[in-house]
């Protein structure tokens, strides 16, 4: 099993940035892919940005092209997602999870572990 602790979630003014880390221990699988998903109060877990295991691919929706950016430490089980140019849309509750093989999926079903959330709420 692995588990996945993510930080760095608050409250930031609509234009600001905050960078959330999200650390894999346990029973790491060999390689795998990581992705950050976001839940917002009655709306269902959507992908934000995944990343496959060595750092070289990532893939973002569309909604935070341009602002976000999903990187991976040299240790690999660490990532981070650098958030720029926050909206109020942009408040949820922000997981990360992990899944292998090494293919970061849009669907959250495909995930094997998920970390425990952490809140960012932009306010306007």
């Amino acid at each position: 099993q692995v588990q996945l602790v993510e930080s760095g979630g608050g409250l930031v003014q609509a234009g600001g940035s905050l960078r959330l880390s999200c650390v894999a221990s346990g029973r790491t699988f060999r390689t795998y892919a990581m992705g950050w998903f976001r839940q917002a109060p009655g709306k269902e877990r959507e992908f934000v940005v995944g990343i496959n295991w060595s750092g070289g691919r990532t893939s973002y929706a569309d909604s935070v092209k341009g602002r976000f950016t999903i990187s991976r430490g040299v240790a690999k089980n660490t990532v981070y997602l650098q958030m720029n140019s926050l909206k109020p849309e942009d408040t949820a509750v922000y997981y990360c999870a992990a899944v292998s093989p090494d293919y970061y999926y849009t669907d959250p079903r495909k995930y094997d572990s998920w970390g425990q959330g952490t809140q960012v709420t932009v306010s306007s």
